[in-house]
């Protein structure tokens, strides 16, 4: 029977909450939007950057870069380009010709407060500002063709090979009954794609060697798939106040989940059994990386 994995929890606390603190200043730092940028766009940009979130991705990313070795704002604002390019997708994934929801992160979604049209052009100035903040990165320090590396990187994460695909894949599965495969291919490019993009480009930017690069990038496809696991238990077993939006939407969409395709017990288990991988890969990086098995940890704990 699965059950909740001891982790050193206050210290992972301290970990997360001064990391979110570095990345809040990061935004604070480089998100005041130019006055020539129209005022409703500039607030519906900043709205939903600062509406709070786990900040999973940048966190990550800080993890694995200054693990590695990488320091300074260089990585800071490469980390700050992952939350600007997954707070783009949340924007569009709510809009009523996608997932049509109206909560999220505990507030109205962007488009109940700035309309849809704004909401939509707010999420495209995020997603191309994602790309020359990663870029950026190049002028704090870090060579131009390891930028460019994950630059490549990130690309295929976004588009139709990645989060963008799953999206699409998902949307055209709803009300339709799917097999395991099938619902583990979607979430790997919806969900998974940006989670093992985090950590590869933490990896990419700070130089690893190439069985380094091959580890993390293994870890972060079992770590992304723990992700979407546990969310998906979380939308069947969670409440509002722990999501942020109503619990028990996917069911309302007819969105296959796996919860509803294997039974919550097997469910559970299929998230033992990847946490269990995603610790076996971080034990065959031959760098220890502080922290990093303590997030896993907490990916697979939400649940319990």
């Amino acid at each position: 029977m699965p059950k909740k994995i001891r982790s050193s929890n206050a210290v992972l606390k301290e970990f997360l909450d001064k990391t979110r603190r570095r990345i809040e200043e990061g935004f604070s730092k480089w998100l005041p939007i130019s006055d020539e940028t129209p005022s409703k766009l500039r607030d519906s940009m900043r709205y939903s950057v600062f509406a709070g979130g786990k900040r999973i991705r940048p966190i990550l990313c800080l993890t694995v870069g200054e693990g590695l070795g990488l320091k300074g704002d260089a990585i800071l604002k490469a980390s700050c380009a992952l939350e600007l390019l997954h707070t783009y997708s949340l924007i569009h994934d709510d809009l009523p010709a996608l997932d049509n929801d109206d909560l999220r992160r505990g507030h109205p979604t962007n488009h109940k407060v700035y309309g849809e049209a704004i909401a939509i052009l707010a999420g495209d100035s995020l997603l191309t500002m994602s790309f020359e903040w990663l870029a950026e990165s190049s002028a704090l320090g870090i060579s131009s063709d390891l930028v460019i590396d994950a630059l490549l990187c990130f690309s295929k994460a976004v588009g139709e090979e990645g989060m963008v695909g799953g999206q699409a894949l998902d949307m055209n599965s709803e009300f339709q009954k799917i097999d395991f495969e099938t619902l583990k291919h979607i979430h790997l490019l919806k969900t998974g794609a940006l989670i093992r993009a985090s950590i590869e480009i933490g990896a990419i930017l700070a130089g690893a060697d190439e069985e380094t690069k091959k580890s993390l990038s293994k870890l972060g496809e079992n770590a992304g798939l723990l992700f979407q696991i546990t969310d998906d238990i979380l939308d069947v077993e969670g409440d509002i106040s722990t999501l942020g939006k109503r619990p028990g939407s996917d069911k309302r969409k007819g969105k296959a989940t796996y919860p509803s395709i294997l039974g919550m017990p097997k469910a559970k288990e299929l998230a033992f059994e990847a946490h269990k991988n995603a610790i076996e890969d971080i034990s065959r990086t031959t760098i220890e990386i502080p922290h990093l098995k303590n997030i896993v940890d907490l990916f697979y704990n939400r649940i319990f």
